[in-house]
């Protein structure tokens, strides 16, 4: 949701103009859909990493503006609060040495900011949540010094009509209430993007439905909040609470939240941005001079820019986008599941994971949705966000009789949804000693069963039992987190625990 908003009011008019305007631009996809209008098969995938700004003493700091001042690079951008940035890479043709080209490019571009962030006393950190936040740091005064932010916090914030309460029961439980939607600014993620035709889009989004557990399960890095041991994937909950525009009363109706896994499985792109129009309000409604069908009717590509702003107010797991690129428009599968971090050959490795499971389970003769309710894996998916490593999912069983069966994530991921990564890695063209590599990490994660999730975990508590209060024992973890990240080492390799400081006698 990049695009250059202006704050102001909206009346009655401006809301009804825009419904107007979103079926006509949903009219047009359909148009474009049926006549074939769309990029031909590119092979290409992006990436996208939120980061966090934190001081040598491991504390948030409010300078994004600041230090974006300093890179001076277009390839990094404001995010929703004053403690975050996103680094946006150049889109890769999938193939070959993909995956060493990228983690190159990441370390080049994470080292250059950061020895700009040094230079205000910042630094970057790519963690799914901040351990160190407090609830004064996530407030309306600490959001970025965008337009776009402020409206989108007002019109929620109205929409809402009463404060935002976060409720998140996991190891520990946190109940509290925020006054804005800064709350969500702690959830820092990495978004895979691939770009697929129109024929392959509904299998490939269906694929990365089902694999999201898997990716939470060895990728989950978040598991505190405000002081909190949470669950190991704390971001979806914190997203959806800190977003939801439904006070209790509609949402004991089964009014969708915004931010949601989704109900079904679809044949077609054009269900999910239908979707989002039969049920969710407009949060911008800002129309442009575009008539999409006239643009049309004369030969032309429309933006359909309307449809593309209320797209980025729906915040689905694995969301459609549609974009124009060189006069041709295209559609991309946006894989928003995964959190920051901890380094970039984790990263890498969980991008590649991605990238291989979904090109695998997309191409399966009998896919997995066609064997297993989307009710499963919906909750599939909370599992590991809950327990993280240590989830067990359902799975349909391999072999003629069928049925689901329910098995530790790490047994799954490693009998079954490696070797198809492996599998699509090589459909991909990607070289062998690339996805060796990378899928090399994933296994060991789940051979060891360490996480960022479980090193947080385990560090912290290592430094509670050294006496540390709790305040100082996340502070200690996170500054060691930090100290880690930089080494590039994935975190299977990292040892437990505070150095202890050693007397000068």
């Amino acid at each position: 949701m990049g695009e250059k908003v202006v704050a102001g009011a909206f009346d009655l008019s401006d809301r009804q103009r825009y419904r107007d305007k979103l079926q006509k631009c949903l009219k047009g996809l359909e148009r474009l859909l049926e006549e074939k209008r769309f990029d031909r098969p590119r092979n290409l995938m992006g990436l996208e990493i939120e980061l966090n700004l934190a001081g040598a003493d491991g504390l948030p700091r409010m300078l994004n503006g600041q230090v974006l001042e300093r890179i001076a690079s277009r390839d990094f951008q404001t995010e929703l609060a004053m403690f975050n940035l996103e680094v946006n890479i150049t889109p890769h043709p999938l193939g070959g040495r993909v995956f060493d080209r990228l983690a190159e490019e990441v370390r080049t571009s994470l080292a250059y900011a950061h020895r700009k962030a040094e230079e205000v006393d910042a630094g970057i950190v790519m963690i799914g949540i901040l351990p160190t936040l407090e609830r004064d740091d996530l407030v309306s005064s600490n959001l970025s010094d965008v337009d776009r932010y402020t409206l989108l916090n007002d019109q929620i914030v109205a929409a809402r009509g009463e404060d935002f309460t976060l409720d998140i029961e996991g190891v520990e439980h946190l109940v509290c209430t925020a006054r804005s939607i800064t709350p969500e600014a702690a959830c820092t993620s990495v978004q895979l993007h691939l770009q697929v035709t129109p024929g392959r889009f509904a299998d490939v989004w269906n694929a990365a439905q089902a694999a999201s557990a898997a990716q939470i399960a060895v990728g989950a890095n978040s598991p505190f909040l405000f002081g909190r041991e949470l669950w190991r994937e704390s971001r979806p909950p914190l997203f959806q609470q800190s977003t939801d525009t439904r006070p209790p009363e509609l949402q004991a109706q089964g009014v969708r939240p915004r931010t949601w896994f989704g109900e079904r499985w679809i044949s077609s792109a054009y269900d999910l941005f239908e979707e989002n129009l039969r049920y969710f309000p407009a949060l911008l409604p800002i129309c442009d001079d575009e008539d999409p069908l006239a643009v049309l009717d004369a030969g032309g590509v429309p933006r359909l820019g309307e449809l593309v702003l209320h797209n980025g107010t729906v915040y689905r797991w694995n969301r459609p986008v549609y974009d124009v690129a060189d006069g041709v428009p295209h559609l991309r599968v946006e894989n928003r599941v995964l959190p920051a971090g901890p380094t970039v050959t984790d990263v890498v490795a969980n991008a590649a994971f991605y990238y291989g499971l979904v090109r695998a389970l997309a191409e399966e003769s009998r896919p997995v949705w066609t064997r297993m309710p989307f009710e499963t894996a919906s909750a599939n998916f909370d599992a590991a966000c809950r327990y993280g490593i240590d989830a067990r999912l359902v799975w349909p069983r391999r072999g003629r009789h069928g049925g689901l069966a329910e098995t530790d994530a790490v047994t799954l991921v490693r009998d079954e949804l490696l070797p198809l990564a492996e599998a699509g890695l090589d459909a991909w063209g990607v070289e062998p000693a690339d996805r060796d590599f990378y899928l090399g990490v994933i296994d060991e994660r789940c051979r060891r069963r360490v996480n960022g999730a479980s090193w947080q975990v385990a560090t912290f508590h290592r430094a509670l039992e050294a006496g540390l209060p709790r305040d100082a024992a996340l502070a200690a973890t996170t500054r060691r987190y930090a100290e880690l990240m930089r080494t590039d080492e994935p975190v299977h390799l990292w040892p437990v625990g505070v150095p202890q400081k050693v007397g000068t006698g």
